[in-house]
């Protein structure tokens, strides 16, 4: 590995004019459709026969990030590359012209991994923007943008970073993407459904190939299908993702290891495995994460130094089977039953550690489903509580812990950030939802979807149980979108970022509506 042959950019000046010259040419070709085009006239990436996926950054420390891309020639008929192994050259660098290159090295694409490599680069800055790039042979990859964090002990005076969710590829185009490429942030956190495992769906707007997916083949060709599209690749070209899965990833609603469906239980583990390895091949996650014996080491945390604590979940792998057989249902009896977990064992209490020794001025759940009680009864037979079983409203007792630890050891200023319901909700996350007297632990934010519909006729429904539910201060059902968090030592500020039509791929973007939490004083209040 090399060492520095310069300081790192001080300018601020400068790497925003690098920002603005990456995102001109991220973003230039979008309206035609093309794949993401080269960066400051050195990878042609609208030509690139190898590079077709583009490339991604991920997991930063305050030393480190983890470098992603994979060649596929053929993307979507297996990759293309054959059984031989491939070296390709890595750089990192403080200028988006690669002047000043400061970590380089070698990393070799091997057929059992798709071709896709997985660098993490150590010995870097802290709090420090960079760019990078692959080369195999004579070609260039896109370049990309990343950052590491600030140092553990530093208090930072803002932080500034995205939550998307549920890009169903065949209901529209990725204009939220196009947006969120264009914001000021310092990373993106993706709360899971990052493909869709269904097959094509005749009406609709974009077509995928090949029928529900099953086998490692069929995922990765999936994966393709949805990272050849020049506004996912321009996203993650500007930002690092922290990302998670949430269901589709592998199967609707699937709970551990049982599916959704009858389908037979040892096919269904081979079908899991199989998603959770292309998950790992597609998206910038640390060598940690690599799937090992059918399951994947998900569940992690990461520090934007004293300013925030992000305590990253997996809702899936652990999780028992939802009661009452799915669905929205009556609540019986499993709704309450102890032993009933959404996290497994060990991730609660690592969950609650982290809480308990977080010293950070916010402490973030990033996860899949929401936590919020939303009694949808109102809706559905008024004066019989009804609720998501697929949500944690149907592990209540798991739910209760983690709130009652909130109330009892007052970690500072929680914030649980969800995804997977097709809309956009804010809401306080009570000590005891039995007892709506009872007094406010956390916040919780849920993104809308990137793409994935929520039925305009459910609209009216939803909005229906709102004030059974005064908890819930937002809802907002019909555009899609994005969050977008400002984060000081004092304020938290949450935009619900909407596009107009994901019918094209551009789209106008605007906020919704904002709400901020004061630091010490529980509880979301609208901007």
């Amino acid at each position: 590995m090399a060492h520095d042959r310069t300081n790192p950019i001080s300018s601020a000046s400068s790497l925003a004019a690098d920002r603005r010259t990456l995102l001109r040419a991220g973003l230039g070709g979008l309206a035609a459709a093309t794949v993401l085009p080269s960066f400051a006239g050195t990878a042609q990436a609208q030509g690139s026969r190898l590079f077709t996926l583009g490339v991604a950054s991920g997991d930063p420390t305050s030393h480190s990030v983890v470098l992603w891309t994979r060649l596929a020639p053929a993307p979507l008929n297996g990759g293309g590359m054959g059984p031989a192994p491939v070296k390709i050259t890595w750089e990192v660098a403080t200028d988006s012209q690669f002047r000043r290159v400061v970590r380089c090295g070698h990393v070799t694409a091997r057929a059992e991994s798709a071709h896709a490599v997985h660098v993490t680069v150590q010995g870097l800055s802290p709090d420090r923007w960079y760019f990078y790039r692959f080369r195999a042979g004579r070609e260039d990859s896109p370049i990309g943008r990343t950052r590491t964090f600030p140092k553990a002990n530093e208090m930072p005076r803002r932080l500034r970073f995205g939550l998307v969710s549920c890009q169903d590829y065949q209901n529209g185009f990725y204009s939220a993407f196009a947006a969120l490429a264009r914001e000021d942030l310092d990373f993106i956190v993706h709360a899971g459904d990052y493909i869709y495992e269904d097959g094509p769906r005749p009406l609709a707007p974009r077509q995928v190939t090949g029928g529900e997916i099953l086998t490692v083949a069929d995922y990765r060709n999936r994966y393709a299908t949805y990272r050849l599209d020049p506004a996912l690749q321009a996203v993650h070209a500007a930002f690092p993702f922290i990302a998670t899965f949430d269901d589709h990833e592998v199967d609707n609603n699937y709970a551990g290891v049982v599916p959704e469906d009858a389908q037979d239980p040892a096919a269904f583990l081979v079908r899991r495995s199989n998603g959770y390895r292309a998950y790992y091949e597609h998206l910038p996650l640390a060598d940690t994460a690599r799937p090992d014996g059918g399951g994947i080491d998900l569940y992690r945390r990461a520090s934007f130094g004293r300013l925030a604590d992000l305590h990253v979940l997996d809702t899936r792998q652990f999780r028992t089977d939802q009661p009452c057989g799915d669905g929205l249902k009556p609540a019986c009896a499993g709704v309450n039953d102890p032993s009933a977990t959404m996290t497994g064992t060990e991730q609660e209490q690592w969950l609650l550690r982290g809480l308990g020794g977080s010293r950070a001025v916010w402490n973030v759940i990033a996860q899949q489903v929401m936590m919020m009680k939303w009694d949808i009864g109102p809706a559905i037979a008024p004066g019989v509580p009804f609720f998501n079983m697929d949500a944690w409203d149907g592990y209540a007792a798991a739910r209760q812990r983690i709130l009652g630890f909130l109330a009892e050891r007052g970690p500072a200023n929680t914030v649980v950030l969800t995804g997977d319901i097709h809309s956009a909700w804010a809401a306080d996350l009570l000590e005891d939802f039995a007892d709506p007297a009872s007094g406010i632990v956390a916040s919780e934010f849920v993104t809308t979807s990137i793409t994935s519909d929520f039925p305009a006729a459910f609209l009216p429904a939803v909005a229906a149980t709102l004030p059974s539910n005064p908890h819930i201060k937002y809802f907002e059902g019909a555009q899609r979108g994005y969050l977008r968090f400002d984060v000081t030592p004092n304020t938290w500020r949450a935009d619900f970022r909407g596009v107009a039509s994901i019918a094209t791929p551009v789209s106008p973007v605007s906020t919704l509506a904002s709400f901020v939490i004061q630091a010490g004083h529980a509880g979301v209040v609208r901007a």
